[in-house]
């Protein structure tokens, strides 16, 4: 019996021991949430109270410290605060962020000399072996160029150019460091270091003015006729081309990579792409043309042979007024192209761009139903090309006044390529067919789905015939004037411009002071430049610069006047007027770029 009770007293007195450990540690803990939550509020000395106590035991040290030490500098006790870091030193003296600290604590007293001396000493100290956590100590102390004179210096002891790019290009591109980011990236990526995409998403982010990115194509072409053999610098140089919009240079470096790595054409051909995107045909052509000068039995030539019809396809669409004689050339070109590759799934967008032309350019829709169908029919074509010959077959069924045909064809493409860039477009062509009956409510169903398309140009286009739905039939404005505004529209989709023309000028006499106004004024100008009215033009466009109430459609007035008096006007001195003019007071248009391109090239500005 005596043996079992002492048994039971032990027992009792080991879970004694047990619990009363556990309750200081829960104790401690609570201790260490309070402290915080009054840090949280700068209640600073009720924090203190706390953390005084707290940092006296070696479990707590490490974690008690760096709040002890904000709240002892909040409340001004630097006495306090160096014995903390000098405790921590002496605990610790392998860690180089208590030195750091004890920087912040002389800077703070007032004594920077003392302070910079401290963090100087901090940086002679730094290997490639502790660099991360002193580099990181001095980042949150917010002291970047210590940081950063930390990683060099671990560098310069590692023996290598390499080391800590990614860190160091991290510290200038977040301090905006232009000059040695450049450095740090061409040095880089001459030595593969770093990834190119990498290298150029930090430049995207920093550079972002004109001045900057203009500094660094300067300092890349320097460079790449410095050493002309540094691949990833010539890359780099036509990346920056690129954000400039310098279509012409960026494929001249372009081409002279190709032929410098014997890259096959795959470069240049995607140059011109991109060019013919972007509406520079001249490069485009240059570009197809090298291709196929210089691949002529590649993969590539017959590629480079059928775009660079499409390129003159929109260089002839786009010059006005347009030469009804060199559409039927191109026609022409097409027509020899699919006799000598064949009508195959090969040629297919051939067919396509063919049809087009022929509906829309020529006069022959009959014609062209036949070849767009062939396409359809195609069992082996590309689904994408299938679906735009579809597409431009409903168009020419609305051109002749079949309406159902072409919304069953829109319907289909926007079925079988649901969330992609053809069936947002599919879309918007229903659409459009919509508003061109005059039946804006189910017009307006389709155009609310699209402002959210992932393609920006079908966002864009969807989101301004929405806003000219809305603002043309609101509570206090009738319908009427919009329903003949969209049958004036559906003639120019007709190609039937003089008509149009007439009816928009009955409109402007019927509806006077309507809100349709601007966009009857910038439609008129669009047409007579398609015209070869140019002056005309010009004057329609002056009406809405000139009238503070057309504000929306100002800066594509001014883009287009300046553009008609660059290339139609022969006024070059006036054109870079409006281009500034543009540049001042819409720094934030869609033109802004294209304005400061075409204003470099006027100036006559050379890299």
């Amino acid at each position: 019996m005596k043996r079992k009770l002492l048994l039971i007293w032990l027992l009792a007195i080991g879970c004694l021991g047990l619990i009363v450990p556990q309750a200081k540690a829960q104790g401690v803990a609570e201790q260490m949430a309070l402290a915080k939550e009054y840090l949280r509020q700068n209640d600073f000395a009720k924090a203190e109270a706390l953390y005084s106590q707290l940092v006296e035991q070696d479990v707590q040290f490490g974690l008690v410290y760096p709040d002890y030490l904000k709240t002892l500098l909040a409340l001004r006790n630097f006495k306090e605060a160096d014995k903390l870091v000098k405790r921590a030193q002496k605990k610790y003296p392998a860690v180089l962020a208590y030195a750091v600290d004890e920087g912040k604590v002389l800077q703070a007293t007032g004594n920077a000399a003392a302070a910079e001396k401290k963090w100087a000493q901090v940086v002679q100290a730094t290997t490639p072996e502790n660099v991360y956590s002193v580099a990181s100590a001095f980042q949150q102390a917010d002291l970047l160029p210590y940081a950063e004179q930390s990683y060099l210096r671990a560098r310069q002891l590692s023996g290598s150019e390499k080391s800590f790019a990614a860190q160091l290009l991290q510290l200038y591109a977040f301090q905006r460091k232009t000059d040695q980011l450049v450095d740090e990236v061409l040095r880089q990526v001459k030595g593969n270091a770093v990834p190119l995409t990498y290298a150029q998403n930090l430049l995207q982010n920093v550079l972002r003015d004109e001045e900057s990115l203009a500094q660094l194509e300067q300092r890349l072409m320097t460079e790449v006729q410095t050493d002309p053999d540094a691949t990833p610098v010539q890359e780099l140089l036509i990346w920056t081309l690129l954000q400039r919009k310098d279509f012409g240079p960026a494929l001249l470096q372009t081409r002279a990579l190709d032929r410098r790595t014997q890259g096959g054409g795959a470069r240049v051909l995607s140059m011109a792409d991109i060019s013919l995107r972007n509406k520079d045909y001249a490069t485009a052509i240059e570009g197809y043309t090298y291709v196929m000068q210089q691949y002529r039995t590649g993969d590539l030539y017959p590629i480079a042979r059928q775009r660079i019809i499409q390129a003159r396809e929109e260089q002839v669409k786009n010059t006005f007024p347009i030469d009804r004689d060199k559409i039927k050339l191109l026609a022409q070109e097409y027509e020899a192209l699919l006799q000598e590759m064949g009508r195959t799934d090969r040629t297919a967008e051939v067919l396509k761009e063919l049809g087009e032309l022929q509906a829309f350019y020529l006069d022959a829709p009959e014609t062209a139903v036949k070849n767009l169908q062939e396409v359809i029919a195609m069992p082996r074509a590309n689904q994408n090309v299938v679906a735009e010959a579809k597409l431009a077959l409903a168009d020419v069924y609305l051109l002749r006044g079949e309406p159902w045909e072409s919304t069953l064809l829109y319907s289909q493409v926007e079925k079988t390529h649901k969330e992609q860039p053809l069936g947002y477009e599919a879309k918007l062509r229903n659409a459009r067919l919509n508003y061109y009956k005059g039946d804006f409510e189910l017009a307006q169903s389709h155009l609310d789905i699209l402002k959210l398309a992932t393609s920006r140009e079908i966002a864009n286009d969807a989101l301004d015939l929405s806003l000219l739905i809305i603002d043309n039939t609101g509570l206090d404005t009738s319908a009427a004037a919009l329903k003949e505004y969209a049958a004036i529209d559906f003639l120019v989709f007709q190609h039937k411009f003089p008509e149009a023309l007439n009816a928009l000028d009955k409109l402007l006499t019927k509806y006077p002071g309507h809100s349709l106004t601007d966009e009857i004024y910038f439609q008129k100008a669009e047409l007579q430049q398609q015209m070869g009215q140019f002056s005309e033009a010009a004057q329609n466009l002056q009406l809405i610069i000139d009238n503070p109430k057309y504000d929306i459609l100002s800066d594509d007035a001014l883009f287009l006047l300046a553009r008609l008096n660059e290339e139609n006007l022969n006024q070059p001195q006036k054109a870079q007027e409006l281009y500034n003019q543009l540049l001042v007071k819409h720094p934030g248009s869609v033109f802004v770029a294209e304005a400061r391109k075409r204003l470099r090239k006027l100036r006559g500005d050379k890299v």
